[in-house]
């Protein structure tokens, strides 16, 4: 696995086994959300990471070095996944040690930033999601995802994407959930890939 790769699967497990699976334990809720350089909880504990650490209101854990379980314990938190949501996630176990790439970790963080951003100006009366599961950030509107990804298997890099709950045939459909293309570079164009979206998807209705 390259740097890159290692970067984002262990801002995955992060996301999913210090932030998503507190919450989650203490409020019912795996959501997550998106701020600039980082990724956070929505509800207590509160927990974010960025590009080196993970932190609480009152202390900060560098990732380097330490396994997910030593990371939770020093901020108070245990570590692991939310228990009985989804069978896929990041594959991270609180024994496992996270390594993050600084530079990789920051360029990540900020295409989950511009994808944020870009879902705002899209459907600026919904509120972006960063999911634990998949690692990506997302609203739902009129029975269509719209998201950007972190990279899978589909596109090992940030690609945007719209998910149609239903199957949708056309030019503009080139992937098996839909339709996606490698991350735009500013919030215009990435809005207007959704907006492009959302015309197909209701012109294949």
């Amino acid at each position: 696995m390259g740097s890159d790769q290692t970067t984002r699967a262990s801002l995955h497990g992060i996301a999913e086994l210090l932030l998503a699976g507190p919450q989650y334990r203490q409020h019912g809720t795996i959501r997550l959300r998106v701020l600039p350089g980082a990724i956070a909880t929505i509800a207590a504990p509160d927990l974010r990471a960025d590009h080196l650490k993970v932190r609480t209101h009152d202390a900060a854990v560098e990732v380097r070095g330490a396994t997910y379980a030593e990371i939770g314990s020093r901020l108070g938190v245990v570590a692991g996944a939310p228990e009985g949501l989804y069978e896929n996630g990041s594959g991270a176990l609180p024994s496992d040690s996270p390594v993050l790439d600084p530079r990789t970790a920051r360029t990540l963080l900020a295409a989950l930033d511009l994808g944020d951003q870009s879902l705002r100006r899209f459907a600026p009366q919904l509120t972006p999601v960063l999911w634990p599961e998949h690692f990506d950030v997302a609203v739902s509107l009129d029975e269509v995802n719209y998201g950007v990804s972190l990279g899978d298997d589909f596109l090992d890099e940030p690609y945007m994407y719209v998910g149609p709950y239903k199957p949708h045939t056309g030019a503009f459909w080139n992937a098996p959930f839909g339709a996606g293309q490698p991350l735009g570079k500013t919030v215009e164009e990435v809005a207007e890939f959704f907006a492009l979206g959302r015309k197909a998807a209701a012109a294949d209705a």
